[in-house]
């Protein structure tokens, strides 16, 4: 087996190598460079250790992204004990249940947060530490409470005259296969699961950015955080890597929207971006495309010497809507609208789409972007093998699996799902259908579960024809379901365009028929939309911006 080096001694290398360069930053707020964030690190353990904490202990966080709560996790795993990390956008009834069934010992929230949790429902809790400032909001122990009102003293003991390179000693006695920490799946069939990650695939995903961007980027770049550092993807790749590289990240704590992350980019230039589809495809709708489809643009277009130079400038003017500096967009997370991703190819933008699963820490498939096929999600990743289920992978859609270092070791308290997610021989069952060419590209045809089947036993994938329907006149977003033998699409229209144009609901009806039957001359027999129903409200998603379908079955 790959000789892999701990994990706790990289984080400890990467803050003495980098000791006096800015590593967090709060946008348009405070900056820790890498021998504060060390410090910080230090009080945690301090307060860990005075109050029982013992390692193997799981300590969970929930908060919106910010410096603090990366803090907090680098402590957390340093210290020996295994991080929760939990996302914010999950409910109170949900925070119960995760801190509950993961036994967490701590609890680190938000100030959000903070607002809608009830301490009765966690009883098992000795704390609730505030991320802003480690105040505690609940102490159910003496020595907790002790150590926190005495933190500077304790501190200032340990190191009576100030705190040096040479102090940092975190543990490393942990081995591969021991568990990091437990991630709860956003949980769009309704129930999370407790993903438990192990060093090995901290360190593998690591690896992996490292062998593809390595060479592109250099200690003290700069970067984003926009995805939530509790789900394993924006962990994984606007933190822990750029962490351990010497790099800086800017976390956008508010909850970011488009025109704030257009400023941040704007501002921080960042060197690469990671996105999941809905940003990009918010961006390129709203600020690109309606410069691009004038009539005078749709002319130059059909000019074959003009069109080369008319999309040089297009992709100059893309490329300085995201900061202008970076070496390529890195998408994932969902589905890629297909109209979107083949005007960014048409115009040579630095784009490429990866595929991944927390269960896998999350990377699975990858290709650079000057090797990227459109359409596919890369080729296997670095310390992975990819597979598809199926007596012709090039042409029958089967069931994706994947093994190697970066997959799970099971979900936390339930073999049952552990056995249906994992085989005999190591393989992930990723529950996603594609297909694979012969250069090893997948394309993903749609999640097994979300298959329908159609009335002469036709396998119809929703996501395909919903990617059709969401290129459509007035529509944001849509959700084809089927009623007996009858498919329907869901459609969430684009209210603000309607409203521009002095549309009345009837003439929203009206291009929505207009669209069905538009779609229905492409669309295979099987497949043809019988309804489009209208949506008042936007689709509920998961916190990387999926559709939670199954509440619209």
């Amino acid at each position: 087996m790959q000789q892999i080096p701990n994990f706790n001694a990289l984080i400890q290398q990467s803050i003495i190598d980098h000791w006096d360069m800015d590593a967090l930053t709060d946008y348009k707020g405070a900056t820790l460079q890498y021998h504060d964030v060390a410090r910080k690190i230090e009080k945690l353990h301090i307060l860990f250790e005075n109050s029982g904490v013992q390692k193997g202990d799981k300590i969970a966080l929930c908060g919106r992204n910010s410096s603090q709560w990366a803090v907090a996790f680098l402590a957390t795993l340093t210290y020996g004990a295994v991080a929760v990390p939990i996302l914010h956008e999950f409910n109170a009834e949900q925070i119960h249940n995760i801190v509950n069934h993961s036994e967490a010992k701590l609890l680190f929230v938000g100030d959000h947060v903070v607002t809608v949790i009830n301490p009765d429902e966690m009883p098992h809790l000795e704390g609730i530490i505030n991320n802003p400032d480690y105040s505690l909001f609940v102490s159910r122990s003496e020595k907790l409470t002790y150590a926190r009102e005495h933190l500077n003293e304790l501190y200032g003991k340990k190191f009576p005259k100030y705190f040096r390179k040479e102090h940092v000693n975190y543990d490393t006695t942990q081995s591969p296969d021991d568990l990091a920490l437990i991630n709860y799946t956003s949980g769009t069939t309704g129930f999370s699961k407790g993903v438990m990650v192990p060093f090995r695939a901290l360190w593998s995903n690591y690896d992996f950015a490292i062998y593809v961007l390595g060479k592109k980027i250099k200690p003290g770049d700069r970067v984003i955080s926009i995805l939530p550092m509790a789900h394993m993807y924006g962990m994984a790749f606007e933190f822990i890597f750029e962490f351990l590289y010497g790099c800086h990240v800017y976390y956008l704590s508010r909850i970011p929207s488009p025109a704030i992350i257009a400023e941040a980019f704007a501002n921080i230039k960042p060197i690469i971006i990671i996105a999941v589809p809905l940003v990009i495809e918010k961006i390129i709708r709203k600020k690109v495309f309606p410069k691009i489809q004038n009539n005078r643009m749709r002319l130059l277009l059909q000019m074959p010497v003009i069109n080369i130079k008319v999309h040089e400038k297009i992709c100059e003017q893309v490329v300085k809507a995201f900061g202008g500096r970076f070496y390529e967009v890195i998408i994932g997370g969902a589905a890629f609208n297909q109209e979107v991703e083949q005007f960014l190819h048409r115009i040579n933008f630095p784009y490429t789409v990866g595929y991944g699963a927390t269960e896998c820490a999350p990377i699975i498939c990858y290709s650079d972007w000057h090797t990227f096929a459109p359409g596919s999600c890369g080729r296997a990743a670095l310390h992975m093998e990819v597979k598809i289920d199926s007596p012709n992978p090039k042409l029958v859609p089967g069931e994706i699996l994947t093994r190697g270092l970066n997959v799970m070791l099971g979900y936390y308290k339930n073999e049952e799902a552990t056995r249906q997610a994992l085989d005999a021989d190591g393989w992930y069952h990723t529950g996603d259908l594609g297909t694979m060419d012969e250069h090893g590209n997948v394309f993903i045809k749609g999640r097994s579960k979300n298959m329908l089947l159609g009335s002469n036993g036709q396998n119809i994938y929703p996501e395909e024809i919903e990617d059709k329907v969401n290129s459509m006149a007035l529509v944001v977003e849509s959700v084809v379901v089927q009623r007996g033998e009858k498919l329907v699409a869901l459609v969430y229209p684009d209210y603000d365009e309607a409203k521009k144009m002095g549309f009345t609901r009837q003439e929203i009806c009206d291009v929505m028929e207009q669209n069905r039957t538009q779609l229905n001359l492409v669309l295979p027999a099987y497949a043809k939309l019988t309804d489009i129903e209208i949506q008042t409200e936007e689709f509920e998603k998961t916190p990387k911006k999926s559709i939670k379908r199954y509440l619209y079955k």
